[in-house]
């Protein structure tokens, strides 16, 4: 027993050792053993393969289309065979079904739910057809299994720990220092420091393009939102000040450890109600040229990673200077998009720190100022374009917050208006008023 004991703790200290020297203290400098580069360069090598042999599995069966495919499994429930180019009847119901699928899958709901793979990523079949291709991605699958849970896991989980108790213990102690010069240094060291072991954590390759135009202090950062490790990812580079709803539980204690080093902008959910309470603390936390640049994401929930959806105009109405950055995650090795619907935070976690890595582009556009004449909806729209343009994502209308919410009852309203105007006309203009207060009654 003692024995075994022993090797316990022998394995343990490899095992710490290993991974404070090779990962930890690079990570805190910023610096890199190029390991990651590797085990990513593996990876796509890997994925090569699988989607080799899915092109092969497809030759076999013979690309007619899969139009012809799905309408050769309408024919099959038919009793009399049909020979080729005879019409039948059934087919009119592949018309139908396609027609009824773009119905329910609208442009906004499918946003949020994930984005859907050429091939597949060894992590999730996204095409129902393959479940056998071949013995060696089967045997290439369950390696990494176990590669992903017994190994990777981990390393991460113990990494994002350390990250986070660091963060708040830090945090603490920075905060009792006075407010002087050596506190917002210390304050932005120990935030860099921890936010990059917890990208570790991720197994996350970040590429940063255009550093020329990072935000800068008394600015508003505003990007497009995936995940909630979006802030991870940015902070990696740069401390930001958060902006966000106070929270309880261990989320809480993170939150007042932050704010005592660093001007976070946490509100009650009484103040988050509050439109010009929130606009008036943003905006005196912006008129403050040393405070950091406040971290926006416009759109208010997670996308999927395809689309920029509309960003809500309040964060353009503070005034100063706008720093729009694009953020693409690369699906091949990873879904970060968080379907907050399916999964709750915990769950979601998971999910990513048993992914294979988190590979993502970051591009900081030039900054952006509100122009004469332009009001604060157009200088968001205008924002959100530069950003789905740079980031090679679908600039979207449409409002986030359809996701959960149904449709506003001044776009009912809006249409009723139209609809009577053009049916009554002039006269109908002339009551629209009375006649909307009396839809509203009934």
């Amino acid at each position: 027993m003692e024995d075994l004991w022993s090797i316990a703790v022998v394995l343990l200290q490899v095992w710490f050792s290993v991974m404070i020297g090779f990962i930890m203290i690079p990570a805190m400098f910023g610096l890199s053993l190029g390991v990651t580069s590797v085990y990513i360069q593996i990876l796509v090598k890997i994925l090569e393969v699988t989607v080799r042999k899915l092109d092969e599995k497809d030759s076999s069966r013979g690309r007619g289309g899969s139009m012809e495919q799905e309408m050769g499994e309408l024919r099959r429930y038919r009793t009399q065979s049909i020979s080729r180019g005879e019409f039948a009847l059934s087919d009119s119901f592949y018309f139908y079904i396609k027609g009824l699928e773009s119905i329910v899958d609208d442009q906004v709901t499918q946003r949020f739910s994930s984005e859907e793979l050429v091939s597949w990523n060894l992590l999730t079949r996204t095409n129902h057809n393959f479940h056998y291709i071949s013995l060696r991605l089967t045997i290439i699958w369950g390696l990494g299994v176990i590669i992903r849970y017994c190994v990777l896991f981990p390393l991460r989980i113990t990494l994002a720990i350390i990250g986070l108790t660091w963060l708040v213990i830090g945090t603490t102690l920075v905060g009792f220092l006075p407010n002087k010069r050596l506190k917002n240094w210390l304050s932005e060291l120990v935030h860099l420091m921890c936010y990059r072991i917890c990208a570790r954590g991720l197994s996350a390759t970040i590429q940063y393009h255009n550093k020329l135009n990072k935000p800068q202090k008394g600015g508003i950062c505003v990007a497009n939102h995936t995940s909630p490790i979006d802030i991870v990812i940015l902070a990696n580079d740069g401390c930001y000040a958060m902006v966000g709803q106070s929270h309880g539980g261990l989320m809480g204690v993170i939150q007042r450890s932050m704010v005592r080093s660093c001007p976070h902008v946490w509100f009650e959910r009484s103040e988050m109600r509050d439109r010009n309470a929130v606009t008036s603390r943003l905006r005196a936390h912006v008129a403050a040229k040393t405070n950091l640049p406040i971290l926006i994401f416009p759109e208010g929930t997670c996308i999927n990673n395809t689309s920029v959806m509309m960003f809500k105009k309040g964060s353009f109405e503070i005034g100063g200077t706008i720093y729009p950055v694009a953020i693409k995650y690369d699906p091949r090795f990873g879904d970060a998009f968080w379907n907050s619907a399916k999964y709750n935070m915990v769950n979601y976690l998971l999910r990513m720190m048993t992914s294979w890595a988190i590979v993502v582009n970051v591009w900081y556009l030039p900054p952006m100022t509100r122009r004469e004449g332009e009001d604060a909806a157009q200088f968001a729209n205008r924002v959100k374009s530069a950003i789905a343009h740079q980031g090679g994502l679908l600039d979207m209308a449409w409002d986030g917050s359809l996701k959960r919410a149904k449709v506003k009852e001044e776009f009912k309203e809006q249409q009723q208006k139209m609809y009577s105007s053009m049916v009554m006309g002039k006269k109908g203009r002339n009551s629209q008023e009375p006649h909307t207060e009396t839809t509203r009654r009934q």
